[in-house]
């Protein structure tokens, strides 16, 4: 079996954390149960262009236990867990093409290799392998069912893709799932971001200024934990009803231009590029610490802030670079500007995962007993999928509901019935 990992050697500590993620995703254990007995997946091929952490681990054998022959490769160079990805190579003999670190042509270089597995479904957090696939792996587009995307990020660029007439594959937004966005993207990126953020510089969010940029899913998530934490809370926005819902949530709304001279911590969450810019960087705070929760680096105009330093930059700690502008100023990014809660912190807790992973492993289970391929277009999750995955959840949690009597029933399907 080929794959590419950092040392094999670190797979009993990877296990370990497997294992322990496992016990926090009741719902996709229960999937993975009647997968084992059903074999939904088998004589199909899947590869997934995900971040390598204990939780994919997790959906990875689940997918393999439905009969899947199963490839993974990492979908940003710093989010890898090497000791997981060991694992799941030397334990469990699934394929994995990921370091720690990896340069981007290494990056890209296991992002060939995943599609050099010629799968029959593709599950991608970003939409890097789509993209792939339709500017140098277009051989491989009669050949695949169907791509499941992770991310808002993704979500984006495929609907840009369809209506621009250049998608060639169908892909399913697993994304814009209830129990998806609702959930990882506002409870896990919430905390996981204030987790990466403490960690990597040991700052008390108390009293300090924070500027969630962006009040999507990802946004709301963040700010609301923040000010959790006693933090004054700034939300910047483009979009009127966000702003506005964002103002009637209680935070202070402001354009960048005024947010960046009063911020102490900036973070962007937007799925958009150049969201902080030099113009902002030149009126930031002496110590402004910059970090990004969105999927890609862009969303900070690095080159910016280089151009604006008058010193070569220098690690300060661990995930902390500082940039001294010409005003003998320092800004101090974080994570190099990849994912803040996945680089300097270890993601989404494993319990908000289980959702998310659960809708996935069900709707890869729906695109595989599809007849023929499906329509090329970006699909929403199928509803039932949604209910089952909260359903299962709300069971695991020991919470009951109510359901709806014959005369309810009736009451919603008919219209006769008035005041």
């Amino acid at each position: 079996m080929e794959s590419d990992i950092l040392d094999g050697g670190l797979a009993e500590k990877g296990s370990k954390r497997v294992t322990w993620s496992g016990q926090n995703m009741p719902v996709l254990a229960l999937i993975g149960e009647r997968f084992k007995k059903e074999k939904p997946l088998k004589g199909l091929k899947v590869a997934a262009c995900l971040h390598v952490t204990s939780e994919t681990a997790n959906l990875m054998k689940v997918l393999r236990d439905g009969g899947a022959d199963v490839c993974l490769c990492a979908s940003n160079p710093l989010s890898t867990q090497d000791d997981v990805a060991a694992a799941l190579v030397e334990n469990d003999q699934i394929a994995v093409f990921a370091i720690r670190g990896e340069d981007n042509k290494t990056y890209y270089k296991h992002i060939h290799a995943t599609l050099d597995f010629e799968p029959d479904i593709t599950l991608d957090d970003g939409a890097d392998l789509v993209s792939l696939i339709h500017k140098e792996k277009i051989a491989l587009q009669p050949k695949v069912r169907a791509s499941l995307e992770e991310t808002t990020t993704g979500v984006i660029r495929l609907r840009a893709m369809a209506k621009d007439g250049a998608l060639k594959i169908p892909v399913v937004a697993v994304n814009d799932a209830d129990t998806k966005h609702l959930f990882d993207n506002r409870y896990g990126t919430g905390q996981s971001t204030v987790d990466g953020i403490i960690r990597a510089t040991d700052i008390l969010l108390a009293g300090r200024v924070v500027v969630a940029c962006g009040y999507g899913w990802c946004g709301r998530g963040f700010a609301d934990r923040a000010r959790g934490m006693g933090a004054r809370v700034v939300v910047t926005e483009v979009e009127p009803i966000r702003a506005l819902e964002a103002v009637m949530d209680g935070f202070q709304v402001l354009p960048m231009s005024e947010a960046a001279k009063i911020g102490d911590i900036f973070c962007t969450l937007t799925g958009n590029r150049s969201v902080l810019r030099g113009e902002h960087f030149e009126v930031m705070k002496d110590g402004a610490i910059v970090c990004n929760s969105g999927h890609f680096n862009i969303e900070i105009d690095i080159e910016a802030l280089q151009a604006a330093s008058t010193e070569v930059k220098r690690e300060v700690r661990e995930h902390v670079t500082e940039y001294r502008t010409k005003n003998g100023r320092s800004i101090y990014l974080l994570a190099e500007g990849r994912l803040v809660n996945l680089a300097a912190a270890r993601g989404h807790p494993s319990s908000v995962m289980d959702m998310s992973f659960a809708a996935q492993a069900l709707t890869t289970e729906f695109v595989a007993k599809q007849k023929g391929r499906m329509e090329v277009r970006v699909h929403d999750v199928p509803r039932e999928i949604d209910q089952t995955v909260a359903a299962l959840k709300l069971k695991s949690m020991g919470v009951s509901i109510d359901e709806l009597t014959a005369e309810q029933k009736e009451y919603l399907s008919s219209w006769e019935v008035g005041t």
